[in-house]
């Protein structure tokens, strides 16, 4: 009888031959250390390759010029915001250094962040200048510090933020540039989506025959506009982000792109829809980008979208803590829909350790434990470490209390779920050609 298994029985059962975990020191040695090991597949990020020029930020002025530290930097000096603006990045670095760092302790999360990353490039986290750190980013060489930040942050692929109606970026996929295969495209709807009025005069210089007033040949346009930037861009979803009051349904210009161009097309192509919800944006439009708010937004306008488009799939995250267990609740009764990540505000540890086991409590390991929304290239180092850490004690609770249960679990299975947290959900629901 032996003889006669196949191959899918042997592995069942060489699996039920591994020793069993049922030492919580070990069980914990296990998880930190398939946590810390696993490649990670980063599915939203502002991050662009080398080839994108000036848009690929990396470097000590552009991480702390990120609009997290310029927002903390004005509750501690008493400077006019367009004073700020009209100062060079070089300036604006120095003030936050001096502001955050020299002058206060980094405490906040986006500060610690700095300080991780620091280290882990065995540079001062104390100085008072920045001379030591804006020496070591002038002398590397780019394409190398590219490789050694993605090693470091142990991720293997990253998905950017993609959005063809900017000037500078459709330049670079126009002229058929190679992107660097670590980085996937992410075909971003939010100026036509948000903002259709200034939208058409853009779609109209590329050639698309559309109107401000929505009619059957504008919609046939914008699904020709879509299809294009899907053959050029290949992109492996399509996003918006969408405000706190979004409605669906809704009698509004959104309601109709959605319905009538957007989420055909994502049939058509078999794209999933990732829908960022709860931005209230220029809160404090003095701030520019760091002026963003956060609001409760409405959970049944998903559920809705999701019943209503069952062969839909939709990655989904909230910027607002109160909507995630309503989110929960939703995922667990629509398939087609797929949690991820710790959004913006979100992503500090101790609301990212409440949010993962809210869901590991509800969902198991069916979601996706988190993305970086990395916009410098360094960032990727921290936001991973910081995540990796918070997600590695959420698992030891969830094994040991099902230990405590009466089950317990084996380092291949430990490693298959980490691995469905940080990468294979992902890579499943993406399942088309050119997937990471």
């Amino acid at each position: 009888m032996v003889g006669m298994m196949d191959s899918g029985s042997r592995a069942s059962f060489t699996e039920k031959l591994e020793p069993l975990l049922t030492d919580e020191v070990e069980l914990r040695r296990h998880v930190e250390k398939a946590v810390e090991e696993t490649q990670v597949i980063d599915m939203h990020t502002h991050l662009f390759s080398i080839e994108f020029g000036k848009m690929a930020l990396f470097g000590i002025d552009d991480l702390l010029t990120y609009h997290y530290l310029i927002a903390e930097m004005f509750r501690s000096v008493e400077l006019k915001p367009e004073r700020f603006w009209r100062m060079s990045k070089r300036e604006q670095a120095d003030l936050i250094w001096r502001t955050l760092f020299v002058e206060n302790s980094p405490l906040s999360e986006a500060a610690r962040g700095i300080v991780t990353i620091l280290k882990a490039f065995g540079l001062s986290t104390n100085a008072a200048t920045l001379d030591e750190a804006r020496e070591f980013f002038a002398t590397q060489d780019v394409a190398k510090h590219f490789d050694r930040v993605f090693e470091m942050a142990r991720v293997k692929a990253v998905v950017m933020t993609n959005d063809p109606l900017d000037a500078r970026e459709a330049h670079v996929w126009e002229n058929g540039v190679r992107i660097d295969a670590r980085f996937h495209a992410a075909l971003r709807l939010d100026r036509v989506l948000n903002d259709w009025t200034n939208a058409v005069p853009k779609l109209a210089e590329r050639g698309y025959a559309v109107e401000t007033a929505i009619d059957a040949k504008t919609v046939a346009e914008v699904r020709r506009f879509l299809d294009d930037w899907i053959t050029r861009m290949r992109p492996l979803y399509m996003a918006v982000s969408l405000p706190d009051d979004f409605r669906f349904p809704s009698d509004d210009v959104r309601d109709r792109l959605l319905r009538e161009a957007v989420l055909p097309t994502a049939r058509a192509a078999g794209l999933p829809l990732s829908l960022m919800i709860g931005v209230r944006r220029g809160v404090n439009p003095a701030l520019r980008i760091a002026g963003d708010g956060v609001g409760r937004a409405d959970v049944k306008a998903v559920e809705r979208m999701c019943a209503e488009n069952p062969d839909v799939r939709f990655f989904v995250t909230f910027l607002s803590r109160e909507n995630q267990h309503e989110l929960c609740v939703a995922a667990r009764k629509f398939s087609n829909l797929m949690p991820f990540g710790c959004w913006w505000f979100l992503n500090n540890p101790s609301i990212v350790a409440e949010i993962t086991r809210e869901r590991i409590e509800l969902l198991g390991t069916s979601f996706i434990a988190q993305h970086s929304d990395a916009r410098i290239l360094e960032q990727l180092i921290y936001k991973w470490k910081h995540s990796r850490r918070v997600i590695a004690d959420a698992l030891v609770e969830a094994y040991t209390r099902l230990l405590a249960s009466g089950r317990a679990v084996t380092a291949r299975e430990i490693e298959r779920d980490v691995a469905r947290l940080f990468s294979e959900n992902f890579r499943r629901w993406v399942a088309i050609e050119g997937a990471p």
